[in-house]
């Protein structure tokens, strides 16, 4: 693990540095990748620091109750892309469900036959409906049911 010194901040936690010669600088210049060290509000002795690449913050270390914890933050473009993504997927099944729940013709295709009549050949027959109570207004008139006989 790659030690966080950064003299412009608030002292480090934990016990005091051990004075040691100075290391030359390789790889990020002295603005480099880690941000400053900001002390966190709260009884406990906290700081967190920023971690950024290429101007776009992608973590932050954590020191708290003398322990580092890395956190890292989420992708703006990853979170957007998937968030697309759920989004098609989700107009996609709901689409499909209502085309499946979609109820066929009762008769099927009708054609013209030869001469000019009506053609229901190869047309299933419609399943007739449940007995069901009558309503009031056919009891009324004294209507009749229409009934297939066969």
């Amino acid at each position: 693990m790659t030690a966080i010194v950064n003299p412009t901040g608030p002292a480090p936690l934990g016990p005091p540095p051990v004075p040691r010669a100075p290391v030359e600088a390789t790889g990020p210049t002295a603005a480099g990748p880690v941000g400053p060290v900001l002390p966190l509000p709260g009884p406990a002795d906290a700081a967190l620091v920023p971690v950024t690449r290429d101007g776009r913050a992608v973590g932050a270390f954590v020191l708290a109750d003398g322990r580092v914890r890395y956190r890292a933050l989420p992708a703006p473009d990853r979170v957007l892309a998937t968030a697309a993504g759920v989004t098609v997927v989700a107009l996609v099944t709901a689409g499909v469900a209502v085309v499946a729940r979609r109820r066929p013709p009762a008769i099927g295709t009708v054609t013209m036959g030869p001469g000019g009549w009506v053609s229901l050949r190869g047309a299933r027959v419609p399943a007739l409906r449940p007995a069901t109570p009558r309503p009031w207004w056919a009891r009324l008139l004294g209507a009749q049911r229409l009934v297939v006989r066969r």
